[in-house]
């Protein structure tokens, strides 16, 4: 199949998730609390727009609870630091933003039967060449999703720069509103980022299982540009694999 009709295929169904679920206020009722094992930039600037709209945060870093007093004191009461176990045991849903090099070291049992939200991408002048990464062979989340066989890791602010987390949010309906993308193989796991995604102030799009999330990452067209969902699915289906 030539790569145009291709290109087509994969918009026209892409395009077709962005009306799949509705809008929901939360698709987990009874989550309050939002895990975060990473404080950089990432997982710094998702704590924030979890306190503002209501949640309470449990964050972790790789330097103990204490190095985290500055952070927490600016998200006030309805946050605390913890060592990255308390993080992924507190929160209902938890978020892994850490470098691919210290994906061994999340813990597995805490996240056990949880939505994992994976934020990460590919740096290998951090990382260090891994070699089914570079052959396309695998993605990031599917390597967590391996290191965390019981939990339902989706794709997720992986592809948008920290500050806009805060910054780019509106209301549902805005003309021209900011799109992300997620990926999972857990239905669930997907809808719970839309939900997040729009309770944020972005839409959704949702690439499909994780297999598909490189699409999302380092170097293709959707890496860390303002795009709404007609031009997400646009830059996805003109991602491709191998440089």
């Amino acid at each position: 199949m030539c790569d145009a009709r291709l290109g087509r295929r994969r918009r026209r169904a892409a395009q077709a998730q962005l009306t799949e679920y509705p809008r929901r206020a939360r698709v987990v009722p009874e989550m309050t609390t939002l895990g975060i094992i990473g404080a950089g930039h990432i997982g710094s600037e998702v704590a924030r727009a979890a306190v503002a709209h209501g949640y309470d945060v449990v964050i972790a870093n790789s330097r103990g609870p204490e190095t985290l007093s500055d952070l927490v004191a600016e998200l006030g009461p309805r946050a605390r630091a913890a060592t990255a176990a308390e993080a992924g045991a507190a929160g209902e849903v938890v978020v892994v933003t850490v470098p691919l090099h210290a994906l061994t070291q999340v813990p597995v049992e805490p996240l056990a039967g949880k939505i994992v939200l994976d934020t990460n991408n590919y740096y290998f002048e951090r990382d260090g060449h891994i070699e089914a990464l570079d052959k396309g062979e695998t993605t990031t989340s599917q390597m967590l999703q391996e290191h965390l066989p019981t939990s339902k890791v989706a794709k997720a602010f992986n592809h948008i720069r920290s500050a806009d987390i805060t910054a780019d949010g509106t209301p549902a309906g805005t003309e021209n509103r900011r799109a992300l993308a997620t990926s999972s193989d857990f239905d669930d796991a997907a809808a719970f980022v839309r939900s997040f995604y729009d309770e944020l102030g972005f839409d959704t799009v949702n690439i499909g299982p994780l297999s598909e999330s490189w699409r999302v990452e380092r170097d293709r067209p959707a890496y860390v540009v303002r795009q709404n969902a007609e031009e997400l699915v646009e830059n996805l289906a003109k991602a491709h694999r191998l440089p």
